[in-house]
C-alpha cells in the first residue's frame, strides 16, 4: 500500500481538468487564462498548470506574487497575470518572477510606470466594487493610459451564475469604459466560469475559467456539465458497536435509535472535510451510501455502517465518484450551506494529493 493512501487522500484527475478546459474552449471559442490561484482551488497549481500547458493557454491567472513565483520555480514559462491589487513595494518582485500586474488605482498605475513600467492589464470595476477603476471614471486615467497603454483590460462579473440580467449590464458598462480609453487594449477579457457557461462564443479576446476546470458548474440555465476532478477518500480505521440510546462524537449530538455499527474515518475538518457535514453528510462505501453521524472532528469522522458491509481498511469516498455513484460537490455543498469553492480550497490543508492522468 502506498503510504500516502494509508489514511486519507485526494485523487486529482488531471485528464478531467484538461477535458473541462476543452469544454470551456469550445463554448467560448477563445484562448483560456486558466485560474490556478489558491493552489488551483486546492488541486495543486503546479500539477494543473503543467497538465494544461500542452493545450497552449494564453496564460495563467493567480492572486499573489508568491503564487506566480511557485509556477516559475516549477518551470512554467508562459504569461502569468496577478489579479489581486498590488502595492508599489510589490512591483520589484512582480518583475523578478516575470509576471504581469493588473492595476486600476491611478496611484498604482503611476508607481508601476515610475518604477520601470512593463506589460500590465487595466482592471475596470463595472459593479463588483472590489478592485479596479470605476467604469465611469476612466477619464481620470486617460492620460496615463495614453502615455503607457496597457496590454489588456478586463472586468469581473459579480453574478454571472444568476439569470438576473446583471451580466449584460456589466458588459455594457465595460464597453462604455473601453470606448472612453484613448485606444483599445489588445487583450480584453471578462468571463469567469459561469460567464462562459452563460454565453458563447465570447465577445471578448480571452476567457478566465476557474471553478469549472475543477468540476463545478452551475450557471443558471447552463447545459455545460464539467467532469468531477477531486475525489476525497479515507480508510475505515475503527469499528464500534453502539447500543441504542448511546451518543457518538463530541456533545453526543447524535444518538443511536437502534443497535448500530459505527465506522471511524481518519479525516476531519483539518483535512478540509468541514464540520458542517456533522450528521448531515454522506459517504460512499462498498457500493452503498452511509450517513455521517455525530460531529465531524478535527481528525476523524464517524459514519453509520449498520447496513453497509465493511471491514478495517476499506475505502470510503467523502467527495467525488466511486463506481457508478457520485457525491456531486455542488449538491453536497448546498445541502450543508457551503460554497463548493470553500470545500475545494480546503482540500489542500493536510491530505496528500494523488494525481491521475496527464
Amino acid at each position: 500500500m502506498d503510504s500516502r493512501t494509508s489514511r486519507a487522500w485526494v485523487e486529482v484527475d488531471l485528464d478531467a481538468v484538461r477535458r473541462n478546459a476543452r469544454t470551456i474552449a469550445r463554448q467560448s471559442g477563445r484562448p483560456l487564462i486558466p485560474m490556478v490561484k489558491a493552489d488551483a482551488y486546492g488541486h495543486g497549481a503546479v500539477a494543473v498548470a503543467r497538465a494544461l500547458v500542452p493545450d497552449n493557454p494564453w496564460g495563467f491567472g493567480v492572486a499573489t506574487v508568491a503564487e506566480a513565483g511557485e509556477l516559475r520555480a516549477a518551470g512554467v514559462t508562459g504569461r502569468i497575470l496577478i489579479f489581486s491589487p498590488l502595492l508599489p513595494w510589490d512591483f520589484a518582485a512582480v518583475r523578478e518572477v516575470g509576471a504581469t500586474p493588473t492595476l486600476g488605482a491611478p496611484a498604482s498605475i503611476d508607481a508601476w510606470i515610475a518604477t520601470g513600467g512593463g506589460p500590465w492589464h487595466l482592471a475596470i470595476d463595472t459593479g463588483m466594487h472590489r478592485a479596479g477603476i470605476e467604469w465611469h471614471r476612466i477619464g481620470a486615467i486617460a492620460e496615463q493610459v495614453r502615455r503607457h497603454p496597457p496590454e489588456g483590460a478586463f472586468t469581473h462579473f459579480h453574478s454571472a451564475d444568476a439569470n438576473d440580467g446583471s451580466m449584460a449590464v456589466q458588459q455594457d458598462r465595460f464597453r462604455a469604459a473601453l470606448a472612453a480609453l484613448p485606444g483599445r487594449p489588445s487583450v480584453l477579457h471578462a468571463e469567469n466560469s459561469p460567464g462562459v457557461e452563460r454565453q458563447g462564443p465570447s465577445p471578448w479576446d480571452v476567457v478566465r475559467p476557474g471553478v469549472f476546470l475543477y468540476g463545478v458548474g452551475g450557471a443558471s440555465g447552463s447545459v455545460l456539465q464539467p467532469e468531477p476532478v477531486a475525489h476525497l477518500r479515507a480508510r475505515v480505521v475503527d469499528l464500534h458497536e453502539v447500543p441504542a440510546g448511546e451518543g457518538v462524537s463530541y456533545g453526543a449530538t447524535w444518538k443511536a435509535e437502534r443497535s448500530s455499527r459505527i465506522a471511524t474515518l481518519p479525516v476531519g475538518y483539518a483535512d478540509g472535510y468541514r464540520r458542517a457535514f456533522s450528521s448531515r453528510g454522506t459517504v460512499l462505501l462498498n457500493g452503498r451510501r452511509a450517513p455521517v453521524v455525530g460531529r465531524v472532528t478535527m481528525d476523524m469522522t464517524m459514519v453509520d455502517v449498520t447496513d453497509v458491509p465493511c471491514a478495517l481498511g476499506d475505502v470510503a469516498t467523502l467527495l467525488g465518484r466511486a463506481g457508478d455513484d457520485h457525491l456531486d460537490i455542488n449538491v453536497i455543498a448546498e445541502e450543508v450551506g457551503l460554497l463548493s469553492y470553500e470545500l475545494l480550497v480546503g482540500l489542500k490543508l493536510r491530505v496528500p494529493r494523488i494525481y491521475l492522468g496527464a
